[in-house]
């Protein structure tokens, strides 16, 4: 006769339901994109916002999920400083409706005054955080969930390529000089090393072009992503110029291509979102 195995505790009870809410949650999303750069300072946080708007505007159902503990650029660039989650459904968190083909979800949101106090997680504490953010947030159906990672290849990174489903890839955010470059080559490596796919490589800051006159100006220089995408094999997802306009529509709390979606870098956006759109045409959404 077989041993009869104890019963359950409750924190393994616990355990097992978060583990099938997480998976259940993931059958929901159709693609999944990490917004990842190897250091700070390269505009990946614009990038994943007006990316996840521009994909919104093309009827796409999108998730924007900002996992950066610490510094979370979503609720501003978005000007959702002070909105918090607002109760609950049957399924989880309701994360915050921007408008109706995108939602989103940070950290700022949860927690109380995180605006103005420092987070001092353990990584942990930061893994349990993310996994809360997938498997308890009611993102309904989603043809896109764009999450916008800290820089770097740390804990936050690594726990959200652990439970990311098979239709996961990267998109590497990089500018032009050397440097940057150089700490790209790390998140290749991270990416190569917890098997998730990337799917290309973005140069923002990519020469400067005039509003007024539409000249292009190389102030930090440009085509270096383009180059590592060709050395790598990856797809060159395209370059994104600086506009001065992009900075006064982020304080505003503006996605950029929606505010001026006839710039040079918002149909730099629109170029780069066709081979994205292509993961998930109309034909095939299931809403």
């Amino acid at each position: 006769m077989a041993e009869k195995k104890p019963p359950l505790s409750k924190e393994e009870l616990q355990e097992l339901r978060e583990e099938l809410m997480l998976a259940d949650s993931l059958t929901r999303i159709e693609n999944t994109l990490m917004i990842l750069s190897g250091k700070g300072g390269v505009g990946k946080s614009t990038v994943a916002v007006n990316l996840a708007a521009a994909l919104a505007a093309s009827d796409r159902q999108v998730g924007l999920l900002d996992i950066d503990i610490h510094g979370p650029s979503i609720p501003t660039l978005l000007k959702l400083e002070g909105a918090s989650v607002q109760g609950q459904s049957q399924r989880g968190m309701s994360p915050i409706q921007y408008n109706n083909n995108l939602k989103v979800m940070s950290v700022e949101f949860v927690l109380k005054d995180q605006a103005h106090e420092a987070v001092i997680w353990r990584g942990p504490m930061k893994h349990r955080l993310i996994k809360q953010f997938i498997a308890e947030v009611d993102w309904g159906n989603l043809d896109f969930l764009i999450v916008d990672a800290p820089p770097g290849t740390g804990d936050e990174p690594l726990s959200i390529c652990q439970m990311a489903p098979p239709r996961s890839r990267a998109i590497i955010v990089t500018t032009p000089q050397k440097l940057a470059l150089q700490d790209v080559k790390k998140s290749i490596r991270f990416c190569r090393a917890v098997e998730m796919p990337i799917f290309g490589i973005v140069e923002n800051m990519s020469g400067f072009v005039c509003s007024n006159c539409g000249t292009e100006h190389e102030l930090f220089k440009s085509g270096g992503g383009e180059r590592l995408a060709r050395e790598t094999g990856f797809k060159f997802l395209g370059r994104i110029p600086l506009d001065p306009r992009l900075v006064t529509a982020s304080d505003e709390g503006k996605p950029f291509v929606l505010e001026y979606p006839t710039s040079a870098a918002a149909k730099a956006f629109d170029r780069m979102i066709e081979p994205i759109l292509a993961l998930s045409p109309p034909r095939m959404k299931k809403h």
